[in-house]
């Protein structure tokens, strides 16, 4: 059958009733039979059609089962990657950072309280002072924990009548540091009763141009409060992850499977840990198996992220232990070396396509670890099922990024390692723990290196480096046809969105060539 000019009107309707719908489906792309594992490189997704601003693509998407993120963008539990400053920055625009444990226990836990600190909903547990304190006191307060607007209470402790509040105003011209507090304090005080919603509190903040709200009961007695400095982080951060409960900033952690990691994350669950990733090359093994049912056993509301798997039958043992979301990749990491060595692991997005399949029918998130080096590679792991990514390269170099930069060859560097490298294996703890529990070589005398250690240029900070990947994902999206990831995954698992393998020349193609000289600027 044929269509003559005169019917073009009609191509559309042709098409949809007769034509085999180009490409092929996720399905028949990542067939392992006929092509062998693929990675991102290896295929595009075709375009679909655009009849909406890429402004309003929602990003959210869970990383656990109970987790939800307003952008799918996970920081890596490396040395050289996420520590506190990466965690907060990431969770304030919308993602989530996972703090290394190549470190001791208390380092960590320090860390997390850090990040759960940096912002706060109701502060449930403010500092408080007595009357009898005196300026100097109050000086010294001040300069240990970095702010200066502490309630005053009769026996300056919890729970206690509020009398007053004492602030940066009240001390910083006063010379006698001799002066008790009740003689400066602010005792005039806008207040509010216990059950004001976090709102309400907001707009009181608001009206009344206050720095602190003391949250009273009917006996005067001070049972929390709220700062004017977390409202205007709120306005900054509009997608900022945070607790549901607490209003902190969400806060990731990983361990090992270890005895010594059980006591590690009791500290970290009084430090206000969310989620915990148990940190493994290979996920598939008793030692993790146990820990993810100790866990659920001992801390039985904390969601756990398990890997790293790349089979269906690896992730299977993980979410019949009790995984709430899992981790894929093994040996694709910019840094990992782990195929080359132990001849061990999986193409990346063929391992992302096949977990996938598998764990969302049981309802179990998975993050794409490794093998992300740009925008189309994240949306190419979101289409191929993944709910969210982890980076660890793409947000080395950062300067939110734990180390010092330095200078080699003309250009301002830092150094970038994988936590299987020789130099990482090395590092210890205070108890002699150290990251070869990642890969349970803490007993050999001589180490097996899976990744390598090297340097990355200088970035910048992340808050442009993260609205960067957000705008382009959601354009990415645009391009594709979909308003949503949640869409993004609808659409091709129902076959509607379709892809297209990508040869050699194909590929070479799609990048720059037939250039003297350019300069590829990302983001401005």
């Amino acid at each position: 059958m044929s269509v003559s000019l005169k019917d073009c009107s009609k191509a559309l309707a042709y098409l949809q009733e007769y034509a085999e719908k180009d490409g092929l489906s996720a399905e028949q792309l990542m067939d392992s039979k006929t092509r062998g594992g693929l990675t991102y490189n290896d295929f595009l997704i075709l375009p679909g059609k655009i009849d909406f601003p890429s402004s309003v693509v929602s990003l959210q998407t869970k990383i656990t089962k109970k987790i939800t993120l307003n952008t799918p963008f996970v920081s890596s539990p490396m040395d050289t990657v996420t520590e506190a400053e990466m965690a907060i920055q990431m969770a304030l625009l919308g993602g989530i950072g996972i703090i290394h444990h190549n470190c001791s226990a208390e380092q960590q836990a320090e860390m997390v309280k850090k990040v759960k600190k940096f912002e706060n909903g109701f502060i449930n547990s403010p500092i408080v002072v007595s009357p009898q304190a005196t300026v100097g006191e109050v000086k010294a307060m001040r300069e240990k924990f970095g702010f200066c607007g502490f309630p005053v209470t009769e026996t300056g402790s919890l729970p206690s009548k509020l009398v007053g509040i004492v602030t940066s105003r009240d001390v910083q011209f006063i010379e006698d540091n001799s002066l008790t507090i009740s003689e400066v304090m602010t005792k005039e005080l806008v207040t509010a009763k216990v059950g004001v919603t976090l709102a309400e509190g907001n707009d009181i903040l608001k009206t009344t141009k206050k720095g602190k709200l003391p949250i009273v009961d009917e006996n005067q007695n001070l049972v929390s409060m709220l700062s004017r400095t977390d409202l205007m982080k709120n306005q900054s951060y509009p997608l900022a992850s945070k607790s549901a409960t607490t209003k902190q900033l969400l806060c990731g952690a990983s361990i090992g499977t270890i005895e010594a990691d059980k006591e590690r994350l009791q500290l970290l669950m009084q430090a206000g840990l969310d989620v915990v990733v148990i940190d493994s090359s290979q996920g598939n093994s008793v030692f993790q198996l146990n820990m993810i049912k100790w866990i659920k056993q001992t801390f039985p509301e904390l969601e756990v992220i398990a890997g790293n798997v790349v089979t269906r039958e690896q992730a299977a043992s993980l979410i019949e232990a009790g995984a709430d979301g899992l981790r894929i990749g093994m040996g694709s990491g910019s840094i990992c070396i782990t195929q080359e060595v132990m001849a061990c692991g999986r193409p990346q997005g063929s391992a992302v396509y096949n977990v996938t399949q598998f764990a969302n029918q049981f309802g179990v998130p998975c993050m794409a670890d490794g093998g992300i080096s740009n925008i189309g590679h994240i949306v190419k792991a979101l289409a191929l099922g993944a709910s969210c990514v982890m980076m660890g390269g793409m947000l080395a170099g950062t300067t939110e990024s734990p180390g010092e930069y330095f200078f080699q060859d003309g250009k301002r560097l830092k150094t970038y390692r994988g936590m299987g490298s020789v130099d990482a294996m090395q590092k210890t703890d205070t108890k002699g723990n150290a990251s070869t529990s990642r890969y349970f070589s803490e007993s050999d005398k001589v180490f097996v290196a899976q990744g390598v250690s090297g340097a990355v240029v200088d970035k910048g900070s992340i808050n442009k480096f993260i609205p960067y990947l957000y705008g382009g994902l959601q354009h990415s999206c645009q391009d594709i046809g979909v308003r949503s990831l949640a869409s993004l995954r609808e659409e091709v698992d129902n076959s509607v969105i379709r892809f297209e393998f990508r040869t050699a020349s194909a590929q070479l193609e799609g990048g720059i060539n037939n250039l003297h000289s350019y300069e590829k600027r990302l983001h401005n």
